[in-house]
């Protein structure tokens, strides 16, 4: 059977190029049959790489059938995969995410968590020498992955190793990374078409913090404005997205990528103690500006307070 390749829902660059990715290797190197997926639609950014390498985009799944074989990148979560993901035949996990438990295995599997800040660059370290075997696409796919997750290096997450690999992948391909990263970033700005419910979970991940479900979003922008005009229909629409999702809550932190900040949205006494507590932030109206907060994996989720 082929072997499915998926990351998260609502894919962002890194879980909709890491399957391509991977699948790739596992097909041209390893000679093992498999196929990039996805659990949603690619955000704006992602969907405009697809098009810059010329790359098909995977076909969208919903679920899997059970004992079907899969490789799982870019989360360990079980909030974030299928339902039935616990009924298939896992045979390997690479993601530089916490663990976070409740998966369940047939067998003995393959395990990389590497605390790096993107899927691909633990990709291209567990190719070795294959590695250079890549195609300029799959090159591409995999320097789009980095430089999203770094935000360009600007991210805390971002590593030596992490920028070592771009820069060799870029120099490969002729890239420019300052120019091709803006290009990338000009694309995940531009989020004019998407209605409020869709940008709340467009990236977004579900925590528990003692007892109380958020549905944490990030809209990481070079253009915050075009996003923080919309407040007010942002935080209505919170309360629909939070009902039907089954959170008490949605946090979303607008990151201004090129001034290194996040603007929190506020809309009731919850969210305003979870900013106070977490970051120790002074509340005066319905947004409030985080300086340096960057990353939801290393400096949001780990501070969350109620």
């Amino acid at each position: 059977m082929t072997i499915q390749v998926f990351g998260h829902k609502s894919p962002d660059t890194d879980s909709t190029g890491s399957p391509i990715v991977w699948a790739w290797y596992l097909n041209e190197v390893k000679g093992v049959a498999a196929a990039p997926k996805l659990l949603g639609e690619p955000n704006t950014e992602a969907a405009f790489v697809l098009k810059r390498w010329n790359l098909d985009k995977p076909e969208i799944i919903s679920d899997v059938e059970a004992g079907a074989p899969v490789v799982i990148v870019d989360t360990n979560n079980p909030a974030e995969l299928p339902a039935s993901i616990n009924d298939a035949d896992i045979q390997a996990i690479i993601d530089h995410h916490k663990l976070v438990g409740g998966l369940e295995t047939k067998g003995p599997i393959d395990i990389t968590i590497r605390p790096l800040a993107c899927t691909a660059t633990i990709m291209v370290d567990l190719m070795g020498d294959d590695a250079a075997k890549m195609p300029d696409a799959i090159k591409g796919a995999a320097l789009s992955c980095i430089l999203s997750d770094t935000l360009e290096f600007r991210s805390p997450t971002t590593t030596d190793h992490d920028r070592e690999v771009v820069e060799k992948l870029a120099a490969d391909l002729g890239i420019d990374i300052k120019a091709y990263a803006a290009e990338m970033f000009e694309a995940k700005s531009d989020v004019s078409a998407f209605a409020d419910a869709e940008l709340l979970r467009m990236d977004s991940k579900e925590y528990t913090i003692d007892g109380t479900e958020f549905r944490v979003s990030v809209l990481e922008t070079t253009a915050p404005k075009m996003i923080l005009d919309r407040k007010d229909s942002l935080m209505a629409s919170m309360v629909d997205v939070a009902k039907e999702d089954g959170a008490d809550q949605v946090l979303l932190f607008v990151i201004d990528i090129l001034n290194e900040e996040a603007t929190l949205l506020v809309p009731n006494d919850l969210v305003k103690t979870v900013a106070e507590k977490s970051f120790g932030a002074t509340v005066d109206g319905d947004t409030v500006v985080l300086p340096g907060i960057m990353s939801r994996k290393k400096q949001i989720i780990p501070n969350l307070k109620v």
